[in-house]
């Protein structure tokens, strides 16, 4: 019992101290811009890039499918960088020689992103509503936010994954950039699945987001949360493949770096 209340306080604790230490509150001008300007940016662009070359005058397939496609800024660069960032501070020696408990600990390092990628989320569709006529009338709040939270949990385990390949390469950014510009295409969010390509639609089904953007939009178009189960479910199942594919690797280069007595393996 003893055991199972220190590593809740480690997780919890852990979590809460990357998460600070990650924005810096000191200068909250970054998160603002990150957490409000960029998802306008992100959401006008596309929209009306989309509505232009399509003809549409409808943007509700944009809006919702960036709005969902933002979740990826916490759950890929928030993740990636407080985990990242135990090398880049020179704590990763001391996060190594603890006996604290391994998955407590790396899993943690992504609980308040989820959170506040689904902040992201909803403040997008705000946006969204506010500026281009987005109608929620006939969505279910429950099954929405279920569908936002699923969303942001199956991108911070793709986040927990590029986290730890962050630990053994100095040029992860431009890793995390390419996967996150990946997901605007192959996600749906811009471009409907049924245009793609064979092999890239074999490829956004085995990414995150790809099955949540499909349930938003089903949800907010009326659907219940019955219909979009089988979708919520197999993005959960998604996120947690990547999170464990991090883990391992984690714990392989933890093994690695404790054999070679460097934290420089390649």
């Amino acid at each position: 019992m003893r055991s199972v209340t220190l590593n809740i306080r480690l997780f919890f604790q852990g979590a809460l101290l990357s998460y600070v230490a990650l924005f810096r509150w000191l200068s909250p001008m970054t998160y603002l811009a990150s957490k409000v300007l960029m998802p306008l940016a992100q959401i006008l662009f596309f929209s009306f890039l989309g509505m232009y070359a399509t003809g549409q005058a409808n943007a509700s397939f944009y809006v919702i499918g960036n709005a969902i496609q933002l979740a990826a800024v916490s759950g890929i660069f928030g993740v990636t960088m407080s985990i990242g960032g135990d090398r880049w501070e020179g704590t990763l020696p001391y996060l190594f020689g603890t006996p604290a408990n391994r998955m407590a600990m790396f899993v943690g390092r992504a609980f308040f992103h989820v959170l506040d990628g689904m902040v992201g989320v909803v403040l997008a569709l705000m946006w969204g509503v506010l500026l281009l006529g987005l109608d929620l009338s006939h969505a279910n709040p429950l099954a929405l936010g279920l569908t936002i939270l699923v969303a942001t949990f199956s991108t911070s385990g793709m986040g927990l994954l590029l986290g730890c390949i962050s630990l053994i390469t100095l040029n992860v950014m431009f890793i995390n950039n390419t996967v996150y510009f990946s997901l605007l295409v192959f996600s749906g969010a811009n471009v409907p699945l049924s245009t793609l390509p064979a092999w890239m639609q074999s490829v956004a089904w085995a990414l995150p987001l790809t099955r949540s953007i499909a349930a938003a939009r089903q949800i907010i178009a009326g659907g219940s949360l019955a219909e979009v189960a089988p979708l919520l479910w197999m993005e959960v199942l998604i996120g947690a493949i990547y999170i464990l594919a991090g883990y391992f690797l984690f714990r392989w280069f933890e093994r690695q770096a404790k054999l070679r007595g460097t934290l420089d393996i390649f």
